[in-house]
């Protein structure tokens, strides 16, 4: 097949490409550079800066599958409005503006596979959630229904959407797990507040698996969960991480102290989600690290 990859410079883009790539794949990545990045597993690089406007046709020449995983790291900064909106515009806008090229073109790719974030669901306490629950509220749950309500307008076109709502990715070459692990190593990590929130987690494979097994799932369409099948607490999962790095974990982190920190984004921090992949199970993807000792084990 024939692929294209939005975001193909992330956390997921660079080890989908790779699965991808490996397999046999013919990847190409979008970026807003046309430079191909040191060890970027992709054909080639095409240049986009999706804020300007739809994406050339031409980009969408033969491609079978398109994996739209553009969106800035929540996390990168502080939410001042400028950052919210840059946060917005980069998962919306960007969706859009792919959606109106795959909605005009002739020959239509079979499937697109977008991201989206299990923040659909707000803060939910321990209510257990599977793909038929009803989104929350707040900034990032808006942002989400959108997000997936741009990618959904391509189905009138005979294009099979799937929508994976990620969880919090672990990975040995970024994101959450290595800003982590400073403070654990220094033995002053701890939980967050009183640790009972839910922490939706999974591992860098299982996400990019779950990524290939929706292109390659012809009956798969609508949300997936991408997380992983046994889910934890905050302060379970902040217990498992110091075993595994065999450090203590007792220093609580108040909420108070981390909303002067961070500011709105600690609701994200403090958010619980309860999340589970019913539709990924079901449909018949077996997970490579179903426990977070599993995965803790695999990536420390």
């Amino acid at each position: 097949m024939k692929i294209l990859v939005t975001g193909a410079t992330g956390l997921i883009g660079r080890s989908l490409c790779r699965r991808l790539t490996d397999d046999g794949h013919t990847v190409i990545g979008v970026s807003r550079s046309s430079r191909k990045p040191p060890g970027l597993a992709v054909a080639e690089v095409l240049q986009w800066d999706p804020q300007t406007g739809p994406i050339t046709s031409s980009a969408l020449d033969g491609v079978d599958a398109v994996v739209n995983l553009a969106g800035e790291p929540i996390d990168s900064r502080r939410w001042s409005e400028q950052q919210k909106k840059l946060i917005r515009d980069s998962r919306i806008v960007t969706t859009r503006n792919l959606v109106e090229t795959l909605r005009s073109i002739d020959r239509k790719p079979e499937v697109l596979v977008s991201s989206s974030a299990v923040g659909f669901y707000g803060d939910r306490g321990d209510e257990q959630l599977d793909e038929t629950s009803t989104p929350g509220s707040g900034f990032m749950s808006e942002i989400c229904r959108e997000w997936e309500r741009e990618a959904e307008r391509v189905t009138e076109r005979g294009i099979r959407v799937v929508e994976v709502r990620t969880g919090v990715v672990l990975s040995r070459e970024g994101g959450a797990l290595q800003k982590m692990l400073t403070p654990f190593k220094f033995g002053i990590g701890g939980p967050l507040g009183n640790g009972k929130q839910w922490f939706p987690w999974i591992h860098i494979n299982d996400i990019v698996g779950i990524y290939h097994h929706a292109i390659a799932t012809s009956a798969l369409h609508g949300p997936v969960n991408g997380a992983a099948p046994e889910p934890v607490t905050n302060k379970e999962f902040t217990r498992e991480l110091a075993r595994a790095l065999h450090r203590p974990a007792f220093l609580p982190v108040p909420e108070a102290a981390l909303r002067v920190l961070v500011g709105e984004m600690a609701d994200v921090l403090f958010g619980s989600q309860r999340v589970l992949p019913r539709v990924a199970l079901e449909s018949g993807y077996r997970f490579q690290y179903p426990s977070l000792t599993e995965a803790l084990s695999d990536l420390l």
